[in-house]
């Protein structure tokens, strides 16, 4: 393991907890506001891939009526989607929806920045990954990662897991700092927060960034 990692996991705890005691009033707001609106529980739970491709529950405000993902578009949500709420357009807009998030990381189950965690079926099954794409597992998954601010919801899956690998192979503090800041531009501008399209059709593109 590299000793920024380390380092990496000490500090996500401390910023994560610390966040958490700032904005909690905030979050109780945003719960308040979800269940006025929309009957069901406030928080959004599901199984992700995590750290070596371990299986473990994600928290997010909920966005959308229950069961949305069964119906429509499934696990695509799109512009203008009848499944997201009034609260979970605003929420999702903002990025607020995935504040929870911070227990994830207090847990010790994610990390601020690294590759996003993906479904235990989509974009594919764990056996479907290649060796390479695999390595995109070797760290903690992120609230944030550099294929977020290279394009995000924009970019189809393959494209995405070439960045993700390419971090685990790059890891540092500049680089984590670096898209911490591209992070927090995106969200001020409230953009990419849409499919564009589906964006697991091929699994075609096996090679990391050099």
């Amino acid at each position: 393991m590299k000793p920024y990692l380390i380092v990496k996991r000490a500090a996500d705890f401390i910023f994560s907890l610390i966040l958490l005691v700032v904005i909690s009033p905030l979050m109780l707001l945003v719960a308040l506001s979800i269940r006025l609106e929309s009957k069901g529980p406030v928080f959004f739970k599901q199984k992700r891939l995590g750290l070596n491709g371990d299986t473990f529950l994600i928290y997010k405000f909920r966005s959308m009526v229950v069961n949305a993902e069964k119906t429509g578009t499934g696990v695509y949500s799109f512009k203008g989607d009848s499944r997201v709420t009034k609260v979970g357009a605003f929420i999702r807009k903002t990025s607020i929806d995935e504040l929870p998030q911070l227990f994830n990381i207090i847990k010790g189950e994610m990390s601020v920045i690294g590759p996003r965690p993906t479904l235990e079926y989509h974009p594919w099954p764990l056996e479907e990954y290649t060796e390479e794409q695999k390595k995109r597992f070797l760290v903690r998954p992120g609230v944030t990662g550099l294929a977020q601010v290279k394009g995000r919801k924009e970019l189809p899956w393959p494209e995405r897991i070439v960045f993700d690998v390419w971090y685990t192979k790059k890891v540092s503090l500049f680089l984590d700092v670096n898209i911490f800041v591209k992070t927090f531009i995106k969200v001020i501008a409230m953009g990419d927060n849409y499919n564009t399209g589906k964006t697991a059709e091929n699994n075609n593109i096996k090679n990391s960034l050099k």
